[in-house]
């Protein structure tokens, strides 16, 4: 028996065996249980893998009989699609052979009926055959008729059929040629005495209607000074403040002994124009330095700009001209300060412009447009001092840059005469001008200075060897030359005519441009014994 060692407050036994057997059992228990949970648990395990075999040869089976159910369903459908199939390819082949059957009958028919009208048109043949043959027999028959008339005809009248019928005709166009004659000399003298007259009623009416100011304009060149010390201070010391603003603008100052005036030299209007505006604030303002003057030359600049734009704006407005590129706007400006024998360029072409348009007006023709081609007319004359040419062919170039209509380029062309007129607006535009120039006071030329430009005109014509005399027409504006045909020839002609060109360039000075005509004419004489 165990001894437990008693302590107060414990009742556990003090051999240290017990604790062992204890162990032990407890440690035989667990093993115990642990082998029989294995043992209860492998039964489950076997029991369940066999529930799931028997589910899956359950499944296996099903699925198989479904899949036989499904064969045999889908190969009776495909049997029964195979007869529709053929069902409906057989109705198809019934109705398409039936077609064809119907087809060859048409066929059939159709060659029966060709044969008919193939034997019908033999049958017609032969009997055009016999008609013919009746036919060129008759004509024989007819020819001989007329050969044995024409000879009777022949016999009594003397003539033979084609001396008759060359007689007949030349006998009738005789007389058509000369009732012909009558009648159109008649008709042109009744046009001709109805045109002038309306003509004349026309320009009367537009000139009436157009009643425009004509004072003759000089071109500023003289700037008046307070006193004659102004000079010494616009020349500078040394001459810096004369250079600089000649430098500047681009003009020519000339101070001579003229008391109280300086006046200015330019090629250029607008540069002249700049020039005068400049020397009038540095005399205003006193204060006349290289640095000053740049600053009223720049003023001036700005000034005549906005002037050019305003006096083409203004132009525009006057005439009823809509439309115009800006750029061609500012050159229509520019004319402002261009004159011809004293006459503002501008103004002289809003009155064409003005002029162009009631003549229009009258005769029932474009009258916007005639007032345009009239505006611009002259538009060459703004550059000319910048470009080379004529003013005509610097305007006809200006137009087309900036997309002109057609016909006012035709108009500028065509308004000196230098081609053509081939439209009514052209021709309106040259009688506009030739109205706005010609009115009494409109320019201004000296006339013996006129004179003697006529003269040395065609002088310069009559220096050329084979020259046999000149005339100088349209106002100084064309030369006619006529030369002698046994010393210059057709080709020698061209030659001639450049020549002479380069000459009166070179030697005179005149507006616009002049026209070289020259005139040969081979002449043939003999004598009647």
């Amino acid at each position: 028996m165990p001894k437990y060692k008693e302590k107060e407050g414990a009742s556990l036994p003090t051999n240290p065996g017990f604790y062992i057997v204890f162990a032990l059992i407890a440690i035989v228990l667990c093993a115990a249980g642990f082998f029989v949970g294995a043992i209860y648990r492998k039964k489950i395990a076997e029991k369940e893998i066999g529930s799931a075999e028997e589910e899956a040869t359950r499944i296996l089976n099903d699925a198989i009989k479904a899949a036989e159910t499904k064969k045999r369903e889908a190969v009776v459908e495909a049997r029964e699609e195979a007869f529709k199939i053929r069902t409906e390819t057989d109705k198809e082949l019934k109705e398409r052979r039936s077609d064809v059957q119907k087809q060859e009958r048409r066929v059939q028919q159709k060659e029966e009926q060709l044969d008919r009208k193939y034997e019908s048109i033999e049958k017609k043949e032969e009997k055009l055959t016999q008609k013919l043959k009746k036919a060129d027999e008759s004509l024989e028959e007819i020819d001989e008729l007329k050969k044995t008339q024409m000879a009777e005809l022949e016999k009594i009248s003397g003539f033979t059929a084609e001396e008759a019928k060359n007689f007949l005709l030349a006998k009738v166009e005789e007389e058509a040629r000369h009732d012909t004659a009558l009648k159109l000399k008649e008709l042109d003298q009744q046009l001709k005495e109805e045109g002038e007259r309306r003509a004349r009623e026309v320009i009367a009416l537009a000139i009436q209607r157009c009643a425009a100011d004509h004072a003759s304009e000089v071109t500023v060149s003289v700037v008046p000074l307070p006193n004659d010390e102004m000079k010494g201070r616009i020349i500078g010391r040394e001459g810096r403040n004369i250079r600089a603003l000649e430098n500047l603008t681009g003009v020519d100052l000339i101070i001579d002994d003229t008391p109280e005036a300086i006046t200015l030299s330019s090629f250029d209007p607008v540069r002249r124009e700049i020039a005068r505006i400049s020397l009038e604030k540095l005399i205003a303002d006193g204060r006349i330095h290289p640095t000053r003057i740049e600053e009223m030359v720049e003023k001036a600049k700005a000034e005549v700009a906005a002037t050019i734009k305003q006096e083409g704006e203004r132009a525009m407005f006057e005439t009823g001209v809509h439309g115009l590129n800006p750029e061609l706007v500012k050159i229509l400006g520019r004319m402002r300060y261009r004159t011809s024998y004293g006459q503002n360029v501008l103004n002289h072409s809003i009155e064409v412009a003005h002029i162009a348009g009631l003549l229009a007006a009258e005769l029932g023709a474009d009258v916007t447009l005639a007032k345009r081609a009239g505006l611009l007319h002259d538009i060459g004359k703004a550059i000319d001092h910048e470009v080379e040419g004529s003013h005509v062919a610097i305007g006809v170039d200006l137009a087309k840059k900036y997309r002109e209509n057609p016909e006012v380029i035709h108009a500028i062309e065509a308004h000196h005469g230098d081609v053509e007129a081939r439209t009514v607006v052209a021709c309106l535009v040259q009688a506009a001008d030739a109205i706005s120039a010609a009115r009494p006071g409109a320019r201004r030329e000296n006339l013996e200075a006129y004179i003697k430009r006529l003269e040395k005109l065609e002088e310069l014509a009559e220096s050329f060897d084979g020259v046999e005399t000149s005339y100088a027409i349209q106002a100084g504006r064309e030369i006619r030359i006529i030369v002698k045909p046994e010393i210059v020839k057709d080709d020698d002609m061209l030659l001639l005519a450049h020549d002479l060109s380069k000459k009166i360039e070179a030697e005179m000075s005149y507006p616009g441009q002049i026209k070289v005509h020259v005139v040969r004419e081979t002449r043939a004489i003999d004598y009647a014994k």
